[in-house]
């Protein structure tokens, strides 16, 4: 079921009214109505696959459980790694298996040896690789005794299966959300609101901003070869906003939803396009995922301690290994790869953790230095976008070859002014807000008039302006 669809503008309502009507006196019921509602939610995509997420609850839910009970370290660790398997096998063989198959054929073939096996053709369960790896992070948690583990299975159950993030995110943590499960949930109208305005917002970054860019991104990328780099150039910004309207305007609307259900989810995006270096770029960038890598893999590595190979080593091992989660495909890699290698100078000299404040903090107007490192790492980001929309690393250096030829300063062949002015509009917007937790809140400051007045023009946008129905992007992940 998708956000964006007539099917959720009926669903959402339904289960609102059935969470705070009528099963609002008992703790237990709500938390059995989320997971009702999140299994029809689920379900209504293919309901084959809902025996993969209760299977992998069960075996998260045993696990912790049977940790709690034991203290030898070789048996406990035992159980930890039956967890991963399980769930990065769940993963790797839905996501991975073809993947890995035709290059290991591709590799006999190279060395001169024949090797004939069958790819599968298998159905990539929307949302695996958002929720398998918040299981993990419970399972981690009560191994490590971070967390102690819960002896309530449908809470547990809510947690894994929770739908306003459950198929692209935000990745939660089990020390975050699963708590507020065991608490009684007391409705608030201000939270209500907030969470209201926040999916209104996320609507528009998906259909008014990512659904028009993306009609632009497709015929440009799937046309490349028949444009001047200028509006090569064009089409991959129009992809960084495309992918930022897109999935940012999911977890806009995931947050807000689960506001209205008397729940608080992790920020996942903090306006990553005004950040003034890589570093803090990947700190606003999808941080849910980010977070998760840097806790359960960078730190256990090393991190930034110990010699400086090591934490070379580190950085690309992170990098890399965040480009594979998002795709079986090497352009994931390489954009993995290629975002290590601009995250290098600033390890290198130390400079990774210095634009840790908002930037021009106080001030309506950067400075030119700001303003430079902003338009310096957005253009190097938009660069690695190309090897993300790319279909396959020749098409990504195509592509790149033909952004960077004389060309690349010629007029647009495509000038969508309309489009243009929306993306002004929607930057200046989220400019003033960038200390908020989603940029509409800014509006906090207006007299009601003007308040309600742009929320009119917001949604007559989205019902004037919507582009071409589009899935979300982060769904293939």
């Amino acid at each position: 079921m998708l956000f964006n669809s007539i099917d959720f503008a009926f669903f959402l309502p339904i289960v609102f009214i059935l969470y705070w009507f009528v099963t609002n006196k008992s703790l237990k019921l709500q938390n059995l109505l989320i997971v009702v509602a999140s299994y029809v939610f689920y379900g209504w995509w293919d309901w084959r696959f809902l025996s993969l997420i209760l299977f992998s609850t069960i075996v998260d839910y045993s696990i912790g459980r049977l940790l709690s009970n034991q203290e030898n370290e070789k048996k406990r660790k035992a159980l930890l790694w039956i967890s991963i398997s399980v769930n990065l096998g769940f993963l790797g063989f839905f996501k991975y298996y073809n993947f890995f198959l035709e290059n290991f054929i591709t590799a006999f073939t190279f060395f001169g040896s024949e090797f004939n096996a069958s790819s599968l053709n298998i159905v990539l369960p929307v949302g695996i690789s958002f929720y398998t790896f918040q299981t993990l992070s419970y399972t981690i948690d009560v191994y490590k005794r971070k967390l102690e583990p819960t002896k309530d299975f449908i809470a547990f159950t809510a947690f894994v299966s929770f739908f306003p993030q459950l198929v692209a995110g935000p990745i939660e943590r089990a020390n975050n959300l699963l708590p507020q499960f065991y608490k009684k949930r007391e409705f608030s109208y201000p939270k209500a609101v907030d969470g209201m305005r926040q999916i209104l917002w996320g609507l528009f970054k998906k259909i008014v901003i990512a659904d028009n860019c993306a009609e632009y991104v497709n015929q440009i990328f799937n046309h490349s070869e028949d444009y001047l780099g200028s509006t090569l150039f064009l089409g991959a910004v129009f992809f960084a906003f495309q992918i930022y309207g897109d999935f940012s305007g999911y977890s806009d609307i995931a947050i807000g939803t689960s506001r209205l259900f008397g729940f608080n989810l992790m920020q996942n995006f903090a306006f990553p396009y005004f950040s003034r270096d890589i570093a803090e770029f990947w700190r606003r960038w999808h941080i849910s995922l980010s977070t998760w890598f840097r806790d359960y893999l960078y730190i256990p590595l090393g991190g930034s301690r110990g010699p400086k190979w090591k934490q070379i080593r580190n950085v690309f091992i992170i990098f890399i290994v965040s480009g594979f989660w998002h795709g079986a495909n090497w352009t994931f890699v390489v954009w993995g790869a290629l975002n290590a290698i601009y995250f290098l100078p600033l390890l290198l000299l130390n400079q990774n953790r210095v634009n840790t404040n908002i930037v021009a903090e106080g001030k309506y107007l950067p400075t030119l230095k700001e303003l430079v490192q902003m338009g310096s790492t957005f253009f190097i980001t938009v660069l690695a976008w190309v090897f993300f929309r790319a279909e396959n690393i020749n098409h990504a250096i195509l592509y790149l070859k033909g952004m960077f030829t004389s060309t690349f300063f010629s007029s647009f062949e495509l000038f969508p002014t309309k489009i243009l002015l929306i993306i002004g509009i929607f930057l200046t917007i989220e400019w003033l807000g960038r200390s908020k937790q989603f940029a509409i809140q800014t509006v906090d400051i207006l007299p009601k008039i003007l308040r309600y007045s742009l929320y009119s023009a917001i949604i007559f946008s989205i019902l004037v302006y919507s582009g071409k129905e589009q899935a979300f992007i982060y769904f293939q992940f």
